[in-house]
Protein backbone atom coordinates (compact mmCIF):
# COMPACT_ATOMS: atom_id res chain seq x y z
CA UNK A 1 0.00 0.00 0.00
CA UNK A 2 2.87 2.38 0.75
CA UNK A 3 4.30 1.87 -2.74
CA UNK A 4 0.99 2.83 -4.36
CA UNK A 5 0.73 5.94 -2.19
CA UNK A 6 4.35 6.89 -2.92
CA UNK A 7 3.74 6.60 -6.67
CA UNK A 8 0.55 8.64 -6.32
CA UNK A 9 2.35 11.37 -4.36
CA UNK A 10 5.11 11.46 -6.99
CA UNK A 11 2.56 11.66 -9.79
CA UNK A 12 0.68 14.49 -8.08
CA UNK A 13 3.89 16.45 -7.49
CA UNK A 14 4.98 15.90 -11.11
CA UNK A 15 1.58 16.95 -12.49
CA UNK A 16 1.45 19.97 -10.17
CA UNK A 17 4.91 21.20 -11.15
CA UNK A 18 4.15 20.60 -14.84
CA UNK A 19 0.93 22.60 -14.58
CA UNK A 20 2.69 25.44 -12.76
CA UNK A 21 5.26 25.69 -15.57
CA UNK A 22 2.58 26.32 -18.22
CA UNK A 23 1.91 29.80 -19.60
CA UNK A 24 -1.66 30.13 -18.41
CA UNK A 25 -2.44 31.52 -14.98
CA UNK A 26 -5.43 29.18 -14.64
CA UNK A 27 -3.12 26.19 -15.10
CA UNK A 28 -0.85 27.68 -12.44
CA UNK A 29 -3.78 27.68 -9.99
CA UNK A 30 -4.61 24.06 -10.88
CA UNK A 31 -0.97 23.12 -10.30
CA UNK A 32 -1.05 24.83 -6.92
CA UNK A 33 -4.08 22.74 -5.97
CA UNK A 34 -2.35 19.54 -7.09
CA UNK A 35 0.73 20.41 -5.03
CA UNK A 36 -1.36 20.95 -1.92
CA UNK A 37 -3.09 17.58 -2.41
CA UNK A 38 0.28 15.91 -2.88
CA UNK A 39 1.61 17.46 0.33
CA UNK A 40 -1.46 16.27 2.27
CA UNK A 41 -1.09 12.74 0.91
CA UNK A 42 2.63 12.79 1.72
CA UNK A 43 1.92 13.69 5.36
CA UNK A 44 -0.72 10.96 5.50
CA UNK A 45 1.69 8.38 4.07
CA UNK A 46 4.55 9.44 6.35
CA UNK A 47 2.29 9.04 9.38
CA UNK A 48 1.69 5.42 8.47
CA UNK A 49 -1.48 3.90 7.10
CA UNK A 50 -2.87 1.61 9.79
CA UNK A 51 -6.29 0.31 10.58
CA UNK A 52 -7.18 1.15 14.12
CA UNK A 53 -9.71 2.67 16.41
CA UNK A 54 -9.77 6.18 17.75
CA UNK A 55 -7.17 6.73 20.51
CA UNK A 56 -9.63 6.84 23.40
CA UNK A 57 -8.45 5.53 26.77
CA UNK A 58 -11.21 3.89 28.83
CA UNK A 59 -11.87 5.13 32.36
CA UNK A 60 -9.54 3.54 34.89
CA UNK A 61 -6.94 2.43 32.30
CA UNK A 62 -3.50 3.89 31.63
CA UNK A 63 -3.37 3.12 27.89
CA UNK A 64 -5.72 2.08 25.09
CA UNK A 65 -6.71 -1.58 25.03
CA UNK A 66 -6.04 -2.30 21.32
CA UNK A 67 -4.28 -0.85 18.28
CA UNK A 68 -5.13 2.78 17.70
CA UNK A 69 -4.65 5.20 14.83
CA UNK A 70 -2.15 8.03 15.28
CA UNK A 71 -4.13 11.31 15.49
CA UNK A 72 -1.18 13.63 14.78
CA UNK A 73 -1.01 13.14 10.97
CA UNK A 74 -4.77 13.58 10.79
CA UNK A 75 -4.57 16.87 12.68
CA UNK A 76 -1.70 18.09 10.50
CA UNK A 77 -3.59 17.21 7.32
CA UNK A 78 -6.72 18.96 8.56
CA UNK A 79 -4.70 22.11 9.23
CA UNK A 80 -2.99 21.82 5.83
CA UNK A 81 -6.35 21.47 4.08
CA UNK A 82 -7.65 24.66 5.68
CA UNK A 83 -4.50 26.60 4.85
CA UNK A 84 -4.35 25.34 1.27
CA UNK A 85 -8.02 26.20 0.76
CA UNK A 86 -7.35 29.76 1.95
CA UNK A 87 -4.30 30.12 -0.30
CA UNK A 88 -6.22 28.71 -3.27
CA UNK A 89 -9.18 31.04 -2.66
CA UNK A 90 -6.86 34.04 -2.44
CA UNK A 91 -5.09 32.98 -5.63
CA UNK A 92 -8.38 32.55 -7.49
CA UNK A 93 -9.52 36.04 -6.48
CA UNK A 94 -6.17 37.49 -7.49
CA UNK A 95 -6.26 35.75 -10.88
CA UNK A 96 -9.86 36.83 -11.47
CA UNK A 97 -9.04 40.46 -10.67
CA UNK A 98 -5.96 40.35 -12.90
CA UNK A 99 -8.00 38.91 -15.76
CA UNK A 100 -10.67 41.59 -15.27
CA UNK A 101 -8.10 44.35 -15.43
CA UNK A 102 -5.80 43.08 -18.22
CA UNK A 103 -8.17 40.72 -20.10
CA UNK A 104 -5.50 38.04 -20.50
CA UNK A 105 -4.26 35.01 -18.61
CA UNK A 106 -1.02 34.54 -20.57
CA UNK A 107 2.01 35.02 -18.32
CA UNK A 108 4.14 36.47 -21.13
CA UNK A 109 1.55 39.17 -21.79
CA UNK A 110 1.31 39.88 -18.06
CA UNK A 111 5.07 40.53 -17.98
CA UNK A 112 4.65 43.08 -20.78
CA UNK A 113 2.38 45.20 -18.58
CA UNK A 114 5.18 46.00 -16.10
CA UNK A 115 6.20 49.64 -16.12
Amino acid sequence: MDIVLAITVGGLYAAGIYMMMRRSVVKLVIGLGLLSHAANLLIFTAGGVVRGRAPVVPAGEMQPLSDVADPLPQALILTAIVISFAVLAFTLVLVYRTYQTLETDDLDQLKATDT
